[in-house]
């Protein structure tokens, strides 16, 4: 296949009993003309979605189902898709999350010209227009992870690593780190970098990837034009294993990323990590009856 034969622009999804919304992102999706490829990885979602999105695959040139026949996570999802994809760009995408024409595109050129492997992350908001945590980040380290946890950060003075509360710039910005919800990504960086680590399961995978990516002296940029709704927890999986994911992630991550004391920090976190992520789950009253 020649290169003017090969798509510009993918867009990536790995659904795990998503719901109604699924479809709802799924038709926002197949809506912008500027989008050559779908990509829904089904990880054990109901039999009747299954139908649902094998008859919308036959609907769609654009479209291709990929059935895992188990729940891989999050990171083995996104590689398997990539297996599968041929576009230049591909956006990584929350089956819970709503595109509007012309997001993708826009990050697609914001992360061309930029310094490879390039991750280009989204303004995340609700329904109602705010602002969600975690689309833009700063550096997670040993101390802003105690202080965060803690809640400690104004009580200090320190900058949260959260920057919702911060104003939104005008443009595209460096970052830390951005959300996987929304992550675009050349074919270039991804191969680069190897693609997500399989090791993280749901969580953490996407400050992983933005780590590698400036280790390797590529940009991570927060694209505050760039809108994307983002319901959140539709999935019908227990948030008391979310919880524990993300733990098991923050303790990998550090593990990897802390230096010659990286054990070491992981190993001090490991309680505070787990105790705050499950007493969370508690107070909401999250955790699953059976």
């Amino acid at each position: 296949m020649g290169s003017s034969d090969q798509p510009k622009l993918a867009v990536v999804m790995v659904s795990y009993r998503t719901g109604p919304v699924l479809f709802d992102a799924i038709d926002a999706v197949l809506a912008d003309p500027a989008i050559d490829e779908l990509i829904l990885v089904n990880h054990e979602n109901p039999e009747e979605d299954i139908a649902r999105l094998d008859a919308l695959a036959e609907a769609h040139a654009r479209m291709t189902v990929i059935h895992t026949g188990a729940n891989l996570g999050f990171a083995r999802g996104c590689n398997r898709a990539m297996e599968a994809s041929r576009a230049r760009h591909v956006l990584f995408l929350n089956p819970d999350a709503l595109l509007a024409p012309g997001v993708a595109e826009t990050m697609r050129q914001t992360a061309s010209g930029a310094i490879e492997p390039v991750i280009v992350g989204a303004r995340i908001v609700s329904e109602e227009g705010k602002e969600q945590r975690g689309g833009r980040r700063g550096d997670l380290t040993f101390t802003s992870a105690i202080t965060g946890f803690l809640g400690l950060s104004r009580a200090l003075g320190l900058r949260d690593i959260h920057r919702e509360h911060e104003p939104v710039p005008e443009g595209p910005v460096p970052m830390p780190a951005v959300s996987g919800a929304a992550m675009l990504m050349s074919r270039e960086g991804f191969d680069q970098l190897g693609g997500f680590d399989e090791g993280y399961f749901l969580h953490v995978e996407d400050l992983d990837i933005c780590r590698r990516a400036r280790n390797l002296g590529g940009e991570v940029i927060f694209e505050p034009r760039a809108e994307i709704v983002h319901h959140g927890s539709t999935s019908a999986v227990s948030l008391y294993k979310v919880e524990r994911w993300k733990a098991a992630g923050l303790i990998r991550y550090f593990r990897q990323h802390g230096g010659p004391l990286g054990w070491l920090k992981a190993m001090v976190l490991a309680v505070p990590i787990y105790g705050a992520l499950l007493t969370r789950a508690v107070l909401l009253r999250l955790v699953p009856r059976d």
